[in-house]
């Protein structure tokens, strides 16, 4: 029976990817000396935000997400950031692979609401592995399962996330609107004979700020 052990070397801003991701470097240890063929690699990526501190300013981002700081012994839970997967070629001991983490800056998603809301520091992060594993076996290929225990954590930079969101987003952002509300705001620019979105929605906060008592 093999025995493997899964760890994270290093996660890193991808700059030449086609679109937004995160590659980590995978350690992979089987120590019985079986021959592996292939590895069909799935992993579940989650981060674990009670695992670290935050700054006055950081709850203040947070407080949408998880409340008010009274509240956290409740809220602070971990939670699924996103899932992704690779192929490992054949090895014999000890490889490394890369592992592709497509991301996103959609603040739909509460990976990014985090990640834009904590401004330093590290974010703890569980890597939880399944899949299937292909080795020689008596009558050629055997095949197994990726044991339930190799998971493993890693405290990623967040700088890391800001690299990479300055690569594929410099000094940008977007959010996503229900059309209704888009075709208003749309319908607002063309109104005020306003030419970026930028400017429409500083128009709207201004118009909002005024009519404040």
């Amino acid at each position: 029976m093999s025995s493997f052990e899964f760890s994270v070397l290093d996660v890193f801003a991808e700059p030449y990817a086609a679109a937004p991701q995160l590659t980590a470097r995978l350690h992979i240890e089987e120590s019985t000396g079986v021959v592996v063929h292939a590895i069909a690699l799935r992993c579940q990526v989650r981060i674990d935000p009670q695992r670290r501190g935050y700054s006055d300013e950081d709850a203040a981002g947070l407080r949408d997400l998880f409340g008010d700081r009274e509240r956290w012994s409740e809220t602070l839970r971990p939670f699924l950031w996103m899932q992704c997967s690779t192929t490992v070629q054949g090895f014999t001991g000890i490889t490394e692979v890369d592992l592709p983490m497509p991301a996103t800056y959609d603040f739909e998603v509460v990976g990014s609401r985090y990640l834009h809301a904590i401004g330093a520091g590290d974010v703890p992060l569980s890597f939880m592995f399944s899949g299937v594993i292909f080795t020689k076996g008596e009558n050629g290929f055997a095949v197994e399962q990726v044991p339930w225990d190799c998971d493993t954590s890693h405290q990623m930079p967040v700088s890391v996330w800001q690299q990479m969101i300055q690569m594929y987003y410099p000094n940008t952002g977007w959010i996503r609107l229900d059309t209704d509300v888009l075709d208003e705001v749309a319908a607002y620019r063309t109104e005020h004979g306003l030419t970026s979105w930028e400017e429409t929605v500083t128009s709207l906060l201004r118009s909002h700020a005024e009519v404040l008592p």
